[in-house]
């Protein structure tokens, strides 16, 4: 059947390619096993799909990541070996890369805050060493498209430094260089999707201008699956893009003509500095500044593939790569049929608490601040866990929309994510996903969802919601919770409390009354 990401699904709902193409599949060794391939980033944008192409594809896969918990809460979590660990440790890697042939290197730090250069440089060096004392095969290193020549961006100078030492390293290395990703859910979409959409009229910095080579995600994809069984020049750097050489002014315009919009006027002005033009961005769009900053200060100059030399590498895609027009429509149709595979939005966010919410007994003696309420109800509690498994993103929060979109915009001004984050899919709630300024801390399905703050709060917050059955139906609670920092946070507490009682009993109230609306009709 057809899908939105890239033409064909197969039973595993994986868009093509779907990694068990003949010319992908994992080639055996002598001995007839499968070669084993270690991920890193594995619950990234371009990790979280390329993994269940690998196990398409029959290759062995083992995954570092920081979480095995939210690893666990992954489709494809059953099929993998995981190392729990972070890529900056070479006690973690060393265990990681023990019998690995490949390393896909997807991790960048662009999420870790100003200081991600130094720290993409020390991992790159860490994960050097401890491939080359393990013997691997090979990495494969997915970078981004740059100029020669120029004096880059922080972002686009700390990988290319990364696919540096990454070549110089003992262990042979193919980079594949990617410009602008056109995808359900990548940020760079989302950020030409938002803009084109919210604005008929734009006010652009210059480099609205500058010509880029935007690439359908499925054809990165393919490369980097491709890249495993590469037989050719490796410890090299290789141009990677899509058939459409395009100014950034266009690819919006691009957008609009798919979408069905009228051409938008963009004006270039001179005016609008990289962090100027970030913060309107962050404004705009659901896109952080700290995620947009680095996106458009790699829009600076002009970054178009420099030559074919990927082809006598690897062949192009069977039936060639995928233009502009064709990938949007494509991304807009996964969107529309609600099967994001992975977004920007899950991303780790920098400084965010990450500690689980103690357990009850642990609060003895310590500052905490509770709003507890429940309410009966006749509805069944499939119904219930139905309507709170969909809140937030489009469906939003039940109550004082009002309320919630302001403390959303305090939270965007103050450097936070802000409420328009959204979630990545409307259709299920795994723990790790971002579900507007939370996060899916723990999930018992059809009982149990914890949300972990990531606002920006003088302390540590939860909200809990639940529902338990009854004879005459189910009982639905709800809990949030308050770990006040010093009295910065107490003060908080206060403040919020007469807004608390308008939010927290709109929510019982309307999730209560959804719930037994949708038992009605059904019944």
């Amino acid at each position: 059947m057809s899908d939105g990401d890239g033409g064909v699904t197969d039973a595993e709902g994986l868009s093509s390619p779907t990694g068990a193409e003949p010319s992908l599949r994992a080639a055996r060794g002598p001995d007839g096993a499968a070669p084993r391939v270690l991920v890193l980033g594995a619950t990234g944008y371009i990790g979280g799909r390329l993994v269940p192409r690998l196990l398409a594809g029959g290759y062995r896969v083992r995954v570092l990541s920081r979480s095995a918990r939210r690893i666990d809460a992954l489709p494809w979590a059953h099929a993998v070996e995981v190392v729990e660990g972070d890529a900056s440790d070479p006690e973690a890697l060393g265990r990681a890369m023990a019998d690995v042939d490949v390393v896909y290197y997807l991790v960048h730090s662009m999420h870790a805050g100003r200081d991600y250069g130094r720290l993409d440089r020390a991992i790159a060096l860490t994960v050097a060493k401890a491939a080359a004392g393990h013997g691997v095969g090979r990495i494969v290193y997915l970078s981004g498209l740059h100029p020669d020549g120029v004096e880059l961006s922080a972002h686009l100078a700390s990988r290319q430094e990364v696919g540096d030492i990454l070549i110089a390293s003992a262990t042979p290395t193919l980079v594949l260089q990617a410009g602008v990703v056109i995808g359900s859910g990548s940020a760079s979409f989302e950020m030409i999707r938002h803009l084109t959409e919210v604005l008929p009229y734009m006010p652009a910095p210059r480099w609205v201008r500058n010509r880029i080579q935007p690439i359908a995600v499925r054809d990165v994809l393919y490369y980097l699956l491709a890249a495993a069984r590469a037989e050719g020049d490796l410890d090299r750097e290789y141009d990677i893009g899509g058939p459409d050489v395009m100014r950034y002014s266009e690819m919006m315009n691009g957008y609009a003509a798919v979408a069905g919009l009228p051409t938008r006027v963009i004006t270039a002005l001179p005016v609008l500095t990289p962090s100027l033009a970030s913060h309107w961005v962050g404004l705009v769009t659901p896109v952080p500044r700290q995620i947009a900053r680095p996106l458009v200060e790699s829009l600076l100059h002009s970054c178009v593939v420099k030559d074919d030399a990927i082809d006598g590498l690897i062949p192009p895609p069977p039936g060639g790569l995928t233009g502009y027009a064709d990938s949007v429509r494509l991304a807009l149709g996964r969107i529309e049929i609600d099967r994001v595979e992975t977004s920007w939005v899950d991303a780790r966010v920098p400084d965010a608490p990450s500690d689980p919410m103690p357990s009850d007994p642990d609060w003895a003696g310590r500052t905490v601040f509770r709003d507890a309420r429940t309410k009966p109800t006749s509805a069944t509690p499939a119904a219930v866990w139905e309507v709170i498994s969909q809140i937030g993103g489009a469906t939003g929060w039940y109550s004082a929309s009002v309320l919630w979109a302001a403390r959303g915009l305090v939270d965007r001004l103050s450097g936070g994510v802000g409420l328009r984050r959204g979630r990545r899919t409307q259709g299920s709630v795994t723990v790790g996903d971002a579900i507007d300024v939370w996060r899916v801390e723990h999930v018992e399905p059809g009982r149990l969802l914890r949300l972990r703050a990531e606002m920006r709060v003088p302390g540590s917050a939860w909200l809990e919601l639940g529902v338990d059955p009854t004879e005459d139906g189910s009982t639905y609670w709800q809990r949030a919770v308050f770990f006040p920092r010093g009295l910065t946070g107490r003060l908080y507490w206060l403040s919020m409390l007469p807004f608390h009682g308008l939010i927290f009993s709109g929510m019982v109230n309307r999730i209560v009354a959804e719930a037994e609306g949708e038992a009605a009709v059904a019944g």
